[in-house]
């Protein structure tokens, strides 16, 4: 879990069992599973059919302790034969891959699974040629209980067979599966006077669980074609489409050389998925990132940051940063309307414009409508921001806005997204309206800045800022083959990867830098 929290956009939540596991680890797969149930509940908006306790769980027609004591004869027959076939339903085949995971860790019987669907392209063989070495479990639910009472019927009457029938295949009957089935492993290992939960584990078996994985596992290797990989798959060009072709690494050769002979004076970021991470809850960048970003500042080095957001980013970076290089951090917030210096307070202008209105009323409109619309904000004159309900992307909700806005009449191309929201933009708005102040307003030549963003093809809201000549990106790079490469290695993303490209940064005299993507971890 420390490793975890200390990954980009991973949020780490602990649930502490109240009660210590044993070898096969009951408790804390039980806690995961009414885990999983509830959150599900709450995305479905549903109300969880789970009943307050592990005894309400059902099994056929009465208790999952009714269901394992009319089983002890079944138990017996299968410990006597050394052999379980698992037939099951493919609804509830979480039931059988933890029923034979348990036996086989357990050292308990031999286990077979099978799905009832297929059971008789061949696995029928079993019991005419060996009846008497094995017996036959089947876990149904409503939809295949027909199916199995068929196929019972027509097995050999020497070979034991027993039924877990489950009401559904709902949470709730699948944890009571999981119970039942603990429960059967229990009544087996009993049988055979061992403790299933507590067994003798020889030494080579600890050995084996601790082997130093990295000791002899190779590290995985940098992916060599990883640059013209990520512009193949922003292009549609994925497998199986035909990729080394010549263009697209000429274009990686000649950016390389570009990078490798050019001196910059300003560095411009995005900063949700590029300087932090693009997480609902809003949090400052990590502390690595704000000291590169001192370290470029107080070296005379022009720093920026575009976002579509507005205050809650000021506020970050001044909780954050000593106040004498915020004043000369350069903010370009919600989308390049509110332009000044780190230090400043955000204010936006609140007069409304007849676009903003229109395109509020559509979204509002799509929300009573049933889009799954979270939150709409208005940001005026600017733009319009719309978050979805968690749990669903925008890459796939942004046609849903954009087909609105075409209905009546707006150009969505007005639209960029982010990996958490969709803003509709009113016109003469977007990130690059930072890189012309930097131009305009600092007396930088162009080719002196580098920009560097997340979402680099449109509809990515860092498409404009990708545009630029020297641009980099951290996860989705533009669609043009001289500009917006992801350069760092394919398995660094967002943050980590503006981590690559910073550590990298070479200062050299007064505001100036240049970028080694030549030098290795």
């Amino acid at each position: 879990m420390d490793r975890a929290t200390s990954l980009n956009d991973v949020t780490t939540h602990v649930f502490e069992l109240t009660q210590k596991d044993g070898y096969l680890a009951t408790n804390s797969l039980l806690m995961d599973a009414v885990l999983i149930a509830r959150a599900y509940d709450e995305l479905d908006q549903a109300s969880t059919n789970l009943p307050n306790d592990l005894s309400e769980l059902r099994v056929g027609d009465g208790s999952i302790d009714d269901w394992v004591a009319g089983a002890q004869s079944f138990v017996e027959a299968a410990v006597s034969r050394g052999t379980l076939t698992v037939i099951y339903s493919p609804q509830l085949r979480p039931v059988a891959a933890d029923l034979e995971s348990k036996l086989s860790e357990g050292a308990l019987l031999n286990v077979q699974l099978a799905d009832l669907r297929s059971y008789a392209h061949g696995r029928h063989l079993w019991l005419s040629s060996r009846p008497n070495d094995c017996a036959v479990l089947a876990l149904t639910e409503p939809s295949l209980s027909g199916l199995w009472e068929r196929m019972r019927a027509l097995f050999p009457s020497n070979v034991p067979t027993l039924t877990m029938a489950l009401p559904a295949s709902d949470p709730s009957s699948l944890i009571a599966g999981l119970v039942a089935q603990m429960h059967l492993i229990s009544a087996i290992a009993t049988l055979q006077g061992k403790d299933a939960g507590r067994p003798t584990v020889p030494q080579f078996g600890r050995d084996l669980y601790y082997i130093d994985l990295q000791a002899v596992i190779p590290a995985p290797q940098d992916e060599p074609a990883g640059s013209c990989n990520s512009k193949y798959d922003v292009l549609g060009a994925k497998w199986p489409s035909p990729r080394g072709q010549g263009p697209v690494q000429r274009a990686l050769d000649e950016s390389l050389e570009r990078f490798a002979n050019q001196r910059f004076r300003a560095i411009l970021f995005d900063y949700d998925g590029t300087l932090c991470s693009s997480q609902r809850i809003e949090h400052p960048p990590q502390a690595d990132v704000l000291d590169h970003l001192e370290r470029l500042v107080r070296a005379g080095v022009i720093v920026g940051i575009a976002s579509g957001r507005g205050g809650s980013i000021q506020e970050h970076l001044a909780a954050s940063l000593p106040i004498d290089v915020l004043h000369k951090v350069h903010l370009g917030l919600y989308n390049g309307g509110w332009l000044a210096d780190a230090s400043q307070t955000v204010a936006v202008n609140d007069e409304s414009s007849e676009f903003l209105s229109h395109v509020t009323r559509i979204v509002h409109r799509l929300k009573r409508t049933g889009v799954p619309i979270e939150r709409v904000r208005s940001t005026p004159p600017i733009q319009v921001s719309v978050r979805f309900r968690e749990g669903l992307s925008t890459e796939s909700m942004w046609y849903v806005v954009a087909d609105a806005l075409r209905q009546d009449g707006l150009d969505p191309a007005c639209m960029v997204r982010s990996k958490h929201s969709v803003d509709i933009l009113a016109p003469g708005y977007g990130k690059s309206r930072l890189v012309a102040h930097v131009i305009r307003e600092l007396r930088i030549d162009p080719y002196q800045i580098l920009t560097v963003g997340d979402q680099g093809a449109w509809p990515g809201n860092d498409a404009a800022l990708l545009e630029h000549k020297y641009s980099l990106s951290v996860d989705v790079p533009s669609r043009r083959l001289d500009r917006g490469w992801k350069l760092a290695p394919a398995h660094k993303r967002d943050v980590d990867a503006t981590l690559w490209y910073l550590r990298r940064v070479v200062l050299e005299s007064e505001g100036l830098f240049r970028l080694d993507l030549t030098t290795t971890d």
